[in-house]
């Protein structure tokens, strides 16, 4: 397998995804272009079979395995939404499937794993090394782990993210400015870089992360890989990844314009206003790109700019927070 990705395996792989995702649309609001004074187009990956964009990057990689391979299954380490996406490859190619889970995932993500018919194996967030655990767990089965984004395939998949917007803004005549992207460990918008970088060379990416946790733009600013404490307040579960990954920080240092932070109220004000204007459930983690072009991070006025929302799988309890912010 190799370590590099290039523009041409995002196209690879949207070749190989077509028919068996969905073809998220693009959505615009008149609002929106309101409160920026821009064009603002929105990508919503809750429409995603599982409700994120982790199913690209998942499906991608598993339709990349040989016959002997597929046999032995897939093991993944996830707090909830690479998780998810692996057991449904694994269950569209008729493979076993086993997700370690820390055991304060959210309860809607756990039970969303085990509906696609995985196996779940619960393991301690703060006690036990996420990435260790998983490889023993490949080892002992034979297994294939596919990690949740320092993957060369994982990291093409979820380019196609960006691949379609960009394609979908081109036909309703419009050219990209920037993009704003929900980070964590960086494969999403490694992947939404590579393809920017390819379609829209002068259009800025930026890296949106919950404060404490921008682990990115202090990576960034510092020109190399910077940890997060593991402190700070885990409202965005599905962004606690510590440090960016080997092979995501790689693509994203030269390619970035830098990171921005948010906090839980302007995520929770930006899950309101996605399910008061947009009629999108949003999850803490897959709001934060919409927080800060909400919050007034970005550069708008006169300009095209591309939100990702990048996942729905919300437990309830949080959810009505959310609602209860307005």
């Amino acid at each position: 397998m190799s370590e590099t990705v290039g523009f041409a395996d995002i196209e690879a792989a949207a070749a190989r995804l077509r028919g068996k995702l969905v073809r998220t649309p693009l959505l615009r609001h008149r609002l929106l272009d309101e409160i920026t004074g821009g064009t603002v187009l929105v990508k919503p990956e809750p429409l995603q079979k599982t409700g994120s964009f982790k199913l690209r990057g998942a499906t991608n990689a598993a339709l990349l395995l040989d016959p002997a391979a597929r046999r032995g299954g897939l093991v993944t380490h996830s707090s909830g939404n690479h998780g998810q996406a692996i057991a449904c490859a694994a269950q569209m190619l008729g493979m076993p499937a086993l997700i370690a889970m820390p055991r304060d995932a959210p309860a809607i993500k756990v039970e969303s794993t085990r509906r696609w018919g995985a196996e779940i194996h619960p393991f301690d967030r703060h006690g036990e090394d996420r990435d260790a655990l998983a490889a023993r767990l490949a080892a002992a089965r034979g297994a294939t782990l596919i990690p949740p984004f320092d993957h060369p395939h994982v990291i093409a998949g979820q380019g196609t993210v960006a691949l379609e917007m960009l394609e979908d803004a081109r036909a309703a005549g419009l050219a990209l400015d920037c993009l704003a992207v929900c980070t964590g460990g960086g494969g999403l918008i490694a992947g939404c870089a590579l393809a920017v970088e390819a379609l829209a060379p002068e259009a800025e990416v930026w890296a949106v992360e919950p404060e404490g946790w921008d682990d990115t733009r202090r990576s960034l600013e510092a020109g190399r890989r910077i940890a997060a404490d593991g402190q700070a307040d885990g409202f965005c579960d599905s962004l606690l990844s510590r440090q960016p990954g080997a092979l995501t920080f790689a693509i994203n240092r030269p390619r970035l314009a830098g990171g921005l932070a948010v906090s839980r109220g302007e995520v929770l004000r930006a899950m309101r206003f996605a399910f008061d204007h947009l009629k999108l459930v949003t999850e803490p983690g897959g709001a934060v790109a919409l927080a800060a072009l909400l919050a007034g991070r970005l550069d708008t006025r006169g300009r095209t700019i591309g939100i990702v929302i990048s996942g729905g799988n919300v437990d309830p309890a949080v959810f009505m927070q959310a609602l209860a912010s307005g």
